[in-house]
């Protein structure tokens, strides 16, 4: 076994493989770029090296620079983790050449299996189910749109390398096919140095299931069952489970035989996942092999009690794996949340700037997992992926899964950057998610103008006014406790309220029980008991309304609160009877008016500006292209308008609100 391994990679992925070695008695060594100095995975590990500037191309991307912290620190193997240099051939061979082990499979499987192309001839020779499309690379647009005409659209245009749903567009016309295949190529390049582009035939309404397979150096391959992964946001994955909810027995040993059968086909070794479309017959068709780890592995080691990291390490240092099919079986239910950087109001665009406050779930064994590379304090930086963490929560089945989710994301605090916890909670509450009726356009379809609040599924929206009314109360009476109070003219509590919110006033009224630390509410007809031990300090309320217990989020905001619970978020000012009559009278303050100034939504790198000054644009048109966290996001024409003035040019960074464009 090896006494010291180096992770080439960061965030969440690399924390997460230093445990497992922590766990094994194995040091750490970790690498990191100028941005990631002061990084939890630098924290955690044994040893630290710095590999270079912010940007990946010249830090964890850099091979030679990885193999130089490897001698420098004895480390013998090195783990990839997933994405940058963890599915490049070159870099296992280069390790091999500098006598150090990669914790992965051999290169002849990652080059096969790396490429769409060949992937899929080898899939098809091994017996495996495969797609409809173009047996080669594209070579221009032109020739994209002579295939897709061939094929039948819709079809899918997507970078032979990499994966993480870069590099990957789906067109139904010519006009998205000429333009799918240019913002596919440019993010292939900048995601993993090659834009080699192939075409295949798009199934409608598919789900995206993936067996995970493990493998020995011995000839020893099993399979550890399918992780549902159909809830996707432009392809990449943000909800996964395992089991999936549409599979039958025999449809997955199907499945799991065929991606045993191309591992076996390449002497695979390590950990492995074979992806599968499955149509509404469960009919399935090969999609690719990540010759890695997956993101979602959770899920699987949450259900089979397998460490994934572990088994790779002992495979790698030539052991076997011990596991038997037959033995192999999925107890309960678990999920993976993905929680992002990103604002679901402002279409997900991402979010960067300094963690104010950083608060996840209390991790319980085999229920609820975090797994992330971030803390109170830290930075979410624009050169890197936006995902802050991987929430895991696990149940007897789907519905006490979901169940656990839904409370472990009512006490997810994250301030400072903007995420996606509200969006997450809404999909957990929602009918057609809860029926286990997926596919990959879940999201397109449900939310077909973009997340907005008024989507969720209100379980209880009375609650949150209630909450705010109590916590006012409470505020209240601490005051009126202040010392020093001129006699016959201390501050009186009323039990009487008005809370406003949304531009509607509800009458509310709170009366504590002093025998039992419990308060009833009159809101509007009906009556609440509620118990609550909430501390001013506390970022999450906890209590009991009607014997039902429930977890909110909680925040003063000078005068008002701000409270989420179940995806939904609700501001709420607290006034006395006589305020709130004042309050209706005031003037409300009028939206400046944005509409002549395209301004930047995110910092990032502005790649292209599509217009000139003088130049008539029409509404949806292109015009400008904003490179942030490793994807390319394009800037459309609210209306039609003239321009009058272009602010900025190609090769500027922007940050938030920066304006770019202006118009008659």
């Amino acid at each position: 076994m090896f006494t010291k391994i180096l992770i080439a990679n960061r965030g969440e992925i690399a924390c997460r493989i230093i445990k497992t070695a922590r766990q094994m008695g194995i040091a750490t060594v970790a690498v990191f770029s100028d941005a990631d100095r002061g990084a939890l995975h630098v924290r955690m590990a044994d040893e630290a090296i710095h590999i270079g500037p912010s940007p990946a191309a010249e830090s964890y991307l850099c091979m030679d620079k990885i193999i130089d912290a490897c001698r420098r620190t004895g480390a013998e193997a090195v783990h990839p983790g997933y994405g940058f240099l963890s599915e490049n051939s070159l870099f296992r061979e280069a390790l091999e050449q500098a006598n150090l082990t990669f914790i992965g499979p051999p290169a002849a499987a990652i080059r096969a299996m790396g490429d769409k192309i060949t992937s899929k001839r080898l899939a098809a020779e091994a017996g495996v189910n495969v797609i409809p499309g173009f047996d080669g690379i594209l070579e221009s647009s032109d020739q994209a749109v002579r295939e897709a005409e061939r094929i039948g659209y819709p079809v899918m245009l997507k970078a032979t390398a990499g994966g993480g749903g870069k590099g990957m567009r789906i067109a139904r016309d010519e006009r998205e096919c000429r333009e799918g295949f240019l913002r596919a190529s440019n993010e292939a390049r900048s995601s993993f140095g090659d834009d080699r582009i192939l075409i295949e035939k798009f199934i409608d309404n598919p789900r995206h299931i993936e067996i995970q397979v493990m493998a020995d150096s011995h000839g020893n391959i099993v399979y550890l069952g399918e992780r549902e992964c159909s809830l996707q946001r432009r392809h990449q994955k943000i909800i996964e489970e395992a089991p999936s909810p549409f599979l039958d027995r025999e449809t997955r040993r199907r499945m799991g035989e065929q991606a045993v059968r191309l591992a076996r086909a390449v002497d695979y070794t390590s950990a492995g996942t074979v992806e599968f479309i499955v149509d509404a017959e469960r009919n399935f068709y090969f999609l690719e092999m990540n010759t890695r780890l997956q993101v979602e592995h959770p899920v699987t080691e949450m259900v089979t009690g397998l460490d994934l990291v572990e088994l790779m390490i002992r495979v790698a240092a030539g052991e076997e794996l011990g596991l038997h099919q037959e033995e192999i079986a999925a107890r309960g239910w678990a999920m993976e949340c993905r929680v992002y950087a990103e604002d679901p109001l402002t279409d997900f665009l991402p979010s960067t700037g300094r963690l104010v406050r950083y608060q996840p779930p209390e991790p319980e064994h085999g229920r609820i997992r975090v797994d992330t590379g971030v803390f109170e304090g830290g930075e979410i930086s624009i050169h890197y992926d936006p995902m802050i963490a991987k929430l895991i929560c696990r149940g007897p089945d789907r519905d006490q899964a979901i169940f656990t989710m839904q409370e472990a994301l009512d006490e997810y605090v994250i301030r400072g950057v903007r995420h996606n916890i509200d969006f997450l909670a809404a999909i957990m509450a929602h009918p057609r998610f809860r029926k286990g009726e997926l596919n990959t356009s879940f999201i397109g379809e449900e939310f077909p103008h973009g997340f907005r609040h008024c989507d969720v599924v209100r379980e209880s929206p009375a609650l949150p006014l209630i909450v705010a009314a109590i916590m006012h109360r409470l505020y209240m009476d601490r005051a009126a406790r202040i010392s020093g109070q001129l006699p016959g003219h201390e501050r009186r509590v009323l039990d009487n309220w008005v809370v406003v919110s949304d531009g509607r006033y509800h009458e509310i009224t709170v009366r504590p029980f002093q025998a039992d630390q419990g308060y009833r509410v009159d809101f509007e007809g009906q009556h609440f008991g509620i118990k609550t031990d909430w501390s001013f300090c506390q970022d999450i309320l906890r209590g009991v309304i009607n014997n039902q217990r429930f977890a909110m989020q909680v925040e003063r905001t000078g005068l008002g609160y701000r409270l989420s619970h179940r995806g939904v978020t609700t501001k709420a000012l607290v006034l006395t009877p006589r305020a709130a009559e004042l309050h209706r009278l005031m003037p409300r303050r009028q939206e400046a008016d944005r509409s002549r100034l395209l301004r930047s939504p995110m910092p990032g790198l502005l790649v292209k500006i599509s217009v000139r000054e003088g130049d008539r644009v029409q509404c949806g048109q292109e015009l400008a292209v904003i490179e942030a966290m490793k994807m390319e996001n394009v800037l459309r024409a609210p209306v039609s308008a003239t321009v009058s003035a272009v602010a900025c040019k190609p090769g500027d960074c922007l940050s938030v609100d920066q304006v770019i464009l202006e118009f008659e």
